[in-house]
């Protein structure tokens, strides 16, 4: 198995011709023929999961953000780039073709807040990456704590009493699609948005759930990981990494 059999896999149900084109997705460090024998995957390429890949000897690291985004115009030795240089691993990077897929970013999310029937939302703008799907009926205020326990975060939201049925949800930052999403569900699940989005939800008496960027995106590392593992037959492991942000009290 080489690097391109593992891209030609994660681009068969994510294709890298969907990423937004101010993304920066493929493969970034390394060769389409070099050899993978191990690979990790984790959200984020640091300092954490680079060491954890040296110590379980990956020779490919798979992740939801890029690498590489913005140009580089310094890399020092101690850079988590320099360290996967020097360490011969290679990297592969799926972000806006993994969250444009109906089988990525938030597929994972429905499935871990155990949605049901949740398929992808087709957008008139064709520029959502919104899934929808049901659970079962409940009050936002009560939908907030659960939504807190299934990702172990803190939740910020909007609209208690309202009651909820049909919830839309995009992992990392989905305040942009609000107004179009609140047409077609009862609430709205995301990881970040701006204080004028909250507002917006407000007004238009539509609850929305901020739970975190990391914690709304990282449940499809483990899935992309078995999947791989199981569908590849290369030995695929879950890599370290910490939530960089912290909650009062930790």
């Amino acid at each position: 198995m080489k690097n391109k059999d593992i891209l030609d896999f994660i681009d068969s149900f994510a294709p890298f011709d969907t990423q937004c084109e101010w993304d920066n997705s493929g493969l970034l460090l390394g060769n389409p023929g070099d050899e993978v024998y191990k690979a990790g995957f984790a959200l984020d390429i640091t300092d954490e999961s680079v060491d954890d890949a040296v110590l379980k000897g990956c020779s490919l690291i798979v992740t939801h953000h890029p690498v590489i985004f913005h140009p580089l115009s310094v890399i020092g030795y101690d850079s988590p780039v320099s360290k996967l240089i020097k360490n011969g691993i290679s990297v592969i990077s799926a972000h806006t073709n993994l969250d444009n897929s109906p089988l990525g970013v938030n597929f994972a999310l429905s499935k871990k807040l155990g949605l049901k029937n949740a398929v992808k939302f087709e957008s008139d703008t064709d520029t959502s990456m919104c899934f929808i799907g049901e659970t079962e009926e409940t009050e936002s205020g009560s939908f907030a704590k659960f939504i807190s326990k299934a990702l172990e975060t803190e939740v910020r939201y909007t609209c208690p009493g309202k009651s909820i049925k049909k919830v839309a949800v995009c992992g990392g930052a989905g305040g942009e699609f609000i107004g179009e999403i609140s047409e077609y569900a009862d609430a709205f699940v995301t990881g970040e948005i701006k204080h004028h989005s909250f507002s917006e939800s407000i007004h238009r008496g539509f609850p929305v759930f901020m739970a975190g960027h990391y914690e709304t995106e990282y449940p499809v590392i483990p899935y992309l990981c078995e999947k791989t593992e199981s569908e590849t037959g290369i030995d695929c492991v879950l890599l370290k990494q910490s939530n960089p942000c912290r909650f009062a009290g930790e």
